[in-house]
């Protein structure tokens, strides 16, 4: 299931797919992807909401997913907005999102620029941290010994797991543990591709953790112009009550129009 926001102007000035996360943050996420959609389609870009396949709105189970499965339907999505304008792609993700983005730009013809939204740096560190959640379920049940290890024996026989209420398959299990933060190879005749690197934090004298930089300096180390910034505002994927973030949104907007407007990164 596919959410289309076309432009308030002709042509429109880019194309933007939307990524989302993994899980529950994903449906805690919704209202803040909404809202941030429909502002860039306000400012003049086509943006393309998807539910991947096994989530939400889209067809099938969530064990039917492979992170393969959903490698494709980033690289489908992509392609459908690349046929419809010849405007700059941005690939814009949101936690495991962006690790799907980078992912699937190894498998477009053409390059991208990328819009980040506090992303994870591997999704190793994602995949410990949803097995947490079934860890914390056992322990207020009076269970703990040996779940995590109970978990990866289910997996290794091929069999799917349910952690807080999704299940997962070997599949996406595989793709995700070993799912890193690597930027496309980018070819000597393209031009400027942007990676803009956007966080948020309830402090205002926040930075970046070391994770986050040395991964940013990975990028640019590969030839990407890359900016980054923290937001002031809730992690809203994990917020309790579902929260709103409008710095991220403004700072998102600026951040895209501006490169959107730079002669060097036009296609």
């Amino acid at each position: 299931m596919c959410l289309f926001h076309p432009p308030d102007t002709a042509p429109s000035i880019g194309s933007v797919l939307y990524v989302p996360p993994f899980a529950e943050e994903m449906n805690k996420a919704r209202r803040m992807a909404a809202l941030q959609a429909r502002a860039m389609a306000q400012a003049g870009f086509a943006v393309l909401q998807m539910d991947l396949l096994g989530c939400g709105d889209s067809s099938g189970d969530s064990t039917d997913a492979t992170w393969q499965d959903w490698v494709g339907d980033v690289v489908q999505g992509a392609r459908w907005l690349r046929e419809r304008s010849a405007a700059a792609l941005w690939l814009w993700g949101l936690r495991t999102g962006c690790l799907l983005a980078a992912d699937a730009a190894r498998h477009l013809p053409g390059p991208s620029h990328f819009l980040f939204w506090s992303p994870m740096a591997s999704g190793k560190t994602q995949w410990q941290q949803f097995l947490r959640l079934k860890l914390v379920g056992d322990m207020l049940g009076g269970n703990t010994k040996g779940v995590s290890e109970a978990l990866r024996q289910q997996l290794a026989a091929g069999e799917n797991i349910e952690v807080a209420g999704y299940g997962v398959s070997p599949g996406m299990a595989r793709g995700l543990e070993h799912a890193v933060l690597a930027p496309p190879p980018l070819a000597s005749a393209d031009p400027v591709r942007r990676l803009e690197w956007l966080e948020l934090s309830t402090r205002e004298d926040a930075s970046l953790s070391p994770v986050a930089q040395k991964a940013l300096r990975q990028w640019e180390q590969a030839g990407f112009a890359v900016r980054s910034r923290i937001a002031l505002g809730p992690s809203f994927w994990q917020t309790t009550e579902i929260e709103d973030a409008p710095a991220l949104i403004s700072a998102s907007l600026e951040a895209i129009g501006s490169a959107a407007h730079s002669p060097a990164s036009a296609e």
